[in-house]
């Protein structure tokens, strides 16, 4: 057995690992060896872990597909309107005709360029129906986490009112409140639709801050003084994000619909033109029956290609919160092999 010789004297180490040089890999201990196409070392600082995550979210095919359809119906709500020099409740002599060139997408029963509707619309449509959920998710957001980590009878409370608003019928009741709103607008419509679909998403942040609640981070941050609210809205609240924007994305997509069928219905101010007017008009003028299909053809596929790229983002986020489904990390443990292969080749 041979003997390794010893120093003399004892070799000063840095703090940070012993036996390795300030900069460098240790060899020992199980560390790995630098392979050639293989980089070993510390992560550069601008790849920081929401870099990773919006990395993994960028290079998911179904979140990208979701996020350049949910892009462009934003884009042609922010600047859409500008490039229409239509009045789109114009009336003119040009009685439903199917598109063509002069009318891309037909026309009313009483003249109106549906294209021009289409592209007004859809800034009414999509605003509105993002700004109603940011405000559902709000108030989800607070009636879970304070319910879920005050508890006693903030919870007793807070639970009896999510279980009252889980019982009701969320669309009906929304179609009751609207019949009775003397005031019809966008404005009613998002909010009866934001008084009506928070309990859902409530509920399930009330179970994950319960879970969450008696964790280590918590208790520290309890034993050295934090306030409540600190603790809720800065220890707790982070570590739901994922849960939070999934949520977010599911109302917005029941908020769009729920909105457009309480428009059909009429409840809402017939007079504004978005996606749900055009489709109260359309079968206030029987479009269907007349075989003018491209009036509510138009608004129809919006709000389901909307629909689609906002639960594609919803597939997306579930994926880079759950790593398990991540579609690209076989690809990513194949790379790793063939780089590993070629620098045990090259070594060998």
């Amino acid at each position: 057995m041979a003997i390794l010789p010893q120093p003399s004297e004892p070799v000063a180490t840095p703090v940070g690992q012993p036996g390795q040089e300030t900069g460098a890999p240790a060899a020992g201990d199980g560390a790995l060896t630098a392979l050639p196409g293989l980089s070993v070392g510390p992560a550069p600082v601008s790849e920081r872990p929401w870099m990773g995550l919006w990395r993994i979210f960028t290079l998911n095919r179904k979140a990208m597909v979701g996020m350049c359809i949910v892009g462009f119906f934003f884009l042609v709500a922010l600047v859409g309107p500008f490039f229409i020099h239509t009045d789109p409740s114009a009336l003119s002599n040009d009685v439903l005709m199917p598109p063509s060139p002069g009318h891309w997408l037909g026309t009313t029963q009483t003249g109106q360029d549906i294209f021009s509707q289409l592209v007004v619309g859809t800034r009414v449509s999509i605003l509105w129906g993002m700004a109603t959920g940011l405000v559902v998710t709000a108030i989800s957001v607070l009636v879970g986490l304070c319910a879920g980590y005050l508890g006693g009878i903030v919870d007793e409370v807070l639970s009896l009112l999510i279980n009252v608003f889980l019982v009701l019928p969320s669309f009906p009741l929304a179609v009751l409140l609207a019949a009775y709103v003397p005031f019809k607008g966008p404005l009613t419509v998002a909010a009866v639709i934001a008084l009506t679909s928070w309990a859902y998403q409530a509920r399930v942040l009330r179970a994950q801050t319960l879970s969450l609640r008696r964790r280590d981070f918590v208790e520290a941050a309890r034993s050295s003084g934090e306030s409540t609210w600190r603790i809720i809205f800065f220890e707790i609240f982070p570590n739901e994000i994922a849960i939070v924007a999934a949520g977010f994305v599911g109302t917005a997509i029941y908020v769009i619909l729920a909105a457009a069928g309480l428009e059909f219905l009429g409840l809402g101010d017939v007079t504004v033109v978005d996606w749900g007017t055009m489709f109260y008009w359309a079968q206030n003028n029987d479009a269907l029956l007349l075989g003018a299909w491209w009036w509510f053809a138009a608004p129809g596929l919006c709000i389901a290609l909307l629909g689609a790229g906002l639960a594609l983002i919803n597939f997306g986020i579930d994926e880079v919160a759950n790593p398990r489904l991540r579609s690209e990390a076989r690809p990513s443990k194949r790379l790793l092999r063939q780089m590993l292969g070629r620098g045990a080749a090259a070594a060998g």
